[in-house]
């Protein structure tokens, strides 16, 4: 038996690291002394110690750790570490992306983003369209897409996307993607819908869309700076996306705005 100073010594965890893993019913002791309440621990606990302090250090929570030490299947152990690196590599993505973003931000002169004018005439399109919660935008927009590709054969040009102003101001709002088409069928969700026309400042957002609220930001101060103002829903074209390429540096989002002149105080 090994005293727990010494158990500590050979694996590294701390005294009251050990104690924690004990309470957590995790890293239990071979044997406790019912007098002086003295933990002991077995050589053959080593391993198991030393793989808790791995997984910890890639911050699996306790429960997961717990569930991966009594999984009886290797493959199933596998299986739980594999998707918490997973979780691990696509929080480390949105860490790079936010620190690109910072740096756009904070770069002492930013390039200024290119915003033209675009006069777009009505249109009637292939649509589906709901009243969609912010945070469900992605899974609901990948849903709809699916429906369109499958409805509409032969599209007549990139897809697109309406957002109501409400969805970024409330959380709520009503969403409409489409793809332009000559003739727009009616199956399941897709509906032919008439887009009305306007007058949009157009800039082009470049790569992943996770730092687009950067160039929506450029756009509004364009707008500002130009005696405009913005009427929604913002609208969106999908030049080149991740139903094109894996490559998010190749992405090409073009920003819309609606506006109109403000009138001279």
């Amino acid at each position: 038996m090994l005293a727990i100073g010494e158990f500590s010594r050979l694996t590294h965890l701390s005294v009251r690291t050990l104690r924690r893993y004990h309470e957590a019913d995790l890293l239990v002791p071979a044997t406790v002394d019912e007098a002086t309440g003295y933990r002991y621990y077995a050589a053959e606990q080593i391993p198991t110690a030393q793989v808790i302090h791995r997984l910890r250090e890639l911050d699996v929570p306790l429960p997961d750790v717990r569930r991966i030490l009594r999984s009886p299947e290797p493959a199933a152990r596998a299986a739980l570490v594999a998707d918490h690196l997973r979780r691990l590599e696509a929080e480390l993505d949105r860490t790079r992306v936010a620190v690109a973003s910072l740096r756009r931000l904070l770069a002492p002169e930013p390039a200024p983003v290119h915003v033209e004018l675009r006069s777009v005439p009505a249109a009637t399109v292939a649509a589906v369209e709901g009243d969609v919660e912010l945070e469900e935008v992605l899974p609901w927009y990948a849903g709809a897409m699916a429906e369109l590709d499958a409805a509409v054969a032969e599209p007549d040009g990139p897809p697109g996307g309406l957002y109501d102003n409400a969805l970024f101001e409330v959380g709520r709002g009503h969403v409409l993607v489409h793809r332009p088409t000559a003739r727009p069928p009616t199956l399941g969700r897709v509906r032919p819908v008439t887009i009305p026309a306007v007058e949009l400042a157009v800039a082009t957002h470049v790569g992943p869309h996770d730092d687009i609220d950067v160039t929506y930001g450029e756009v509004g101060a364009w707008v500002v700076a130009n005696a405009l103002a913005v009427a929604g829903p913002v609208r969106e074209a999908y030049l080149v996306g991740p139903r094109d390429t894996p490559d998010p540096s190749a992405w090409r989002t073009e920003i819309g705005w609606p506006v109109f002149q403000v009138s001279p105080r």
